[in-house]
Order: structure tokens, then sequence, then C-alpha cells
């Protein structure tokens, strides 16, 4: 799973100076009204889909402030409120990797002309079905890299774990997720994400300018508004950051 682990880092370390802080923010904000909403009300003891938007909310940093004013408008409803759609995209991007695109939207059209826009743009294909390809997983960040995280996370149950500068990854089944990051937060571990992600069953290997040109297509994609999230079976082990030299 290192080409997963790898973007999951490119995009921590980009967020630390990210200016469009604002439209993260509010990317989550949409997912929590969204999972109070569908998912079975505003307590996320009740509500897994509430829970998980919660656990992301918390991973970047979104205020209290503005996550309880989520939940209360989520819980208020009302025939003004707006009505998202889960909508998910399958496609291939640069490469012929396989990309999955989780979008929160309002208006179909306009979110699937968007995506549309970036597939072709940016040298992918808007068609074909991938979510095959793809498992449901739970994901967990710690940044620790010593052995009392492993051996805490694999008697709780975890699947698998990786070390990469100073970072832990730990993956586990879906229904664990939570009981693995209780386990570490009991031994004093402090998980930054703790979330349920999809991850590739195979992955794809890229050459440096091929895994350049995913991480544009993924960024891309990312950037849109009503867009949540982005799996894809690229592994970029051979990225290397521009900026960061």
């Amino acid at each position: 799973m290192a080409g997963h682990n790898k973007w999951s880092q490119i995009k921590r370390k980009k967020a630390v100076n990210d200016n469009q802080r604002g439209k993260i923010i509010s990317k989550h904000i949409r997912a929590i009204q969204n999972a109070v909403r569908e998912g079975g009300g505003p307590d996320p003891a009740a509500n897994l889909a509430l829970k998980n938007a919660l656990a992301a909310a918390k991973s970047d940093n979104v205020p209290v402030d503005n996550i309880d004013r989520a939940i209360e408008r989520g819980a208020g409803g009302g025939e003004s409120a707006t009505v998202f759609d889960t909508v998910m995209y399958e496609g291939y991007g640069p490469a012929g990797v396989a990309v999955l695109v989780e979008a929160l939207t309002d208006n179909r059209n306009r979110t699937a002309g968007e995506v549309r826009h970036v597939f072709s743009k940016r040298g992918g294909n808007l068609s074909g079905s991938v979510a095959w390809q793809f498992e449901t997983k739970g994901l967990i960040v710690v940044d620790r890299d010593d052995e009392a995280v492993a051996e805490v996370a694999i008697e709780a149950g975890a699947d698998d774990l990786e070390v990469d500068e100073g970072v832990t990854t730990v993956y586990t089944a879906a229904t664990d997720l939570y009981g693995v990051v209780e386990a570490l937060q009991l031994a004093g571990i402090e998980a930054q994400v703790s979330q349920l992600t999809k991850v590739p069953q195979t992955t794809t290997i890229l050459t440096a300018g091929e895994a350049a040109k995913v991480v544009g297509f993924l960024e891309a994609l990312e950037e849109l508004d009503d867009v949540q999230n982005v799996y894809s079976t690229a592994d970029l082990s051979a990225f290397t950051d521009p900026v960061a030299g």
C-alpha cells in the first residue's frame, strides 16, 4: 500500500500552507451536514457516517464551532435546507491509473461537467468501471514511528502498517477502525488522521514523470468544490515534490 500512503503524505504536507483552507473546511461542513441528514441524526454514537465525517474534519483541524453549527444545520433540515446527493465517478487517469471520485452535489449536471473537464484536460478518461479495484479500509496516521505504536495497533487488530519519514500509517478493516483508534488513545498515542478510505487492491507502478502528472491530475480533482475524496491505484513512490526539492 506504499503508493496510497505516499499520496496521503503529499496531501498532508501541502495542507500545512494551503491557501484554500476555507475550501477544505467547506467540504467538511458539507459532509457533516449530509451525514446528519442521511445517516440517522446528530449523535455520532448512533450514526457511523457522521462519526466518519467528524473524524475526517478533526484530521484537518476544522474548528469545533464550525462543526457544531454544521451538525445543528443538518439536524434542523427544513424546506430551505440544501440537499446534497452522493455521487461516485469512475474512470482512468494519466498512465492508466484507475480513479474513483466521490462528490457531494446539489447539481449533478454541474458536477459531472466539472469532473469530466478535469479528466479530459489532464489526459484521463471518465469511463469504465473501476470500483471493484478498491477495498474500503480504516486509515490511521500517527506522527510517530516507534515500536509502541506498532505493538498497540497490531494487538488491537490492525491489518497492516507502514513507516515513512517518521510517520506510521495503520490500515484496519472498516469495522475495526475505531477500536484501534481507541486502543491507541488508551496507550497515550494520538492519531492525526482516522477515517475510512478506499485502498487499491493492486497498484500501478509509475515513473517520476508519470507520477508528477498523476499528482497534478488528482490535485485538480480535489480542488473542485463538490469533490470530497479522490482515490487511485497510482503508486507514487517515484514522485518528488519540486517545491520540497
